[in-house]
């Protein structure tokens, strides 16, 4: 409890007083748990790519509290400054898979505004694809009456992947990724993957297949 009240108090403070932009990216950087939360959601821009380093630095590999506070920022720092961003791609892709749903979605929506930049979406694209495929021959193999949390985990990092190829397929060659997902037996992931279907005219085979699924979700392609 009485941690509790120290955060608390804390953030208030940096919510009522006029700290500097320079303050706000110094508490970014050596705060505590509770002064990196307050800063993040306080800041209003950033001034440069030292700055957005400084974010992502925060995204991941730190407390869930940060990752979540700053993945609800990053859309919005994506869209006004792109060109910061484009140098942390092994940084998205680690927080396209966060144990957070919010982030991983959130880490989607910011990606998104980086689209103009062909050089980052070729990296981003090829290494997502070469993922998303090493997760699903992963995925194939599992049998779901075993080892539940490492399913769970891997399916759920699939998940993720599959969720953001939808956004990016016209940087990406679908073919072999339907062809490793299509049987996957977590429904969810055969979601996806009539979800990425849904936007090609072609692949009428796999889409006879996935319209007879077991499944309600998979069957509304």
């Amino acid at each position: 409890m009485q941690k509790l009240n120290t955060d608390f108090n804390t953030a208030l403070n940096i919510y009522e007083n006029d700290y500097s932009h320079e303050d706000l990216i110094e508490f970014l950087k050596n705060g505590t748990v509770a002064e990196k939360q307050a800063s993040v959601l306080k800041l209003q821009k950033l001034s440069g790519s030292d700055d957005a380093a400084t974010i992502m630095q925060n995204l991941t590999g730190c407390d869930g509290k940060i990752r979540e506070a700053v993945s609800f920022r990053l859309p919005e720092f994506v869209k006004e400054n792109p060109e910061y961003f484009t140098n942390f791609v092994d940084i998205f892709l680690d927080a396209i898979i966060d144990i957070n749903g919010n982030i991983c979605r959130n880490t989607i929506a910011a990606i998104r505004y980086l689209k103009k930049y062909n050089e980052f979406c070729q990296d981003f694209c090829n290494k997502l694809t070469n993922k998303t495929l090493e997760l699903a021959k992963i995925a194939k193999t599992f049998d779901p009456q075993d080892g539940k949390y490492k399913v769970n985990k891997e399916i759920f990092k699939l998940y993720w992947y599959l969720e953001t190829i939808y956004h990016f397929t016209e940087f990406i060659d679908i073919k072999d990724i339907i062809l490793e997902t299509k049987d996957v037996h977590d429904y969810t992931i055969r979601e996806k993957t009539a979800k990425i279907l849904s936007k090609f005219d072609n692949y009428e085979q796999i889409k006879k297949e996935l319209k007879e699924d077991e499944n309600y979700y998979v069957r509304r392609i």
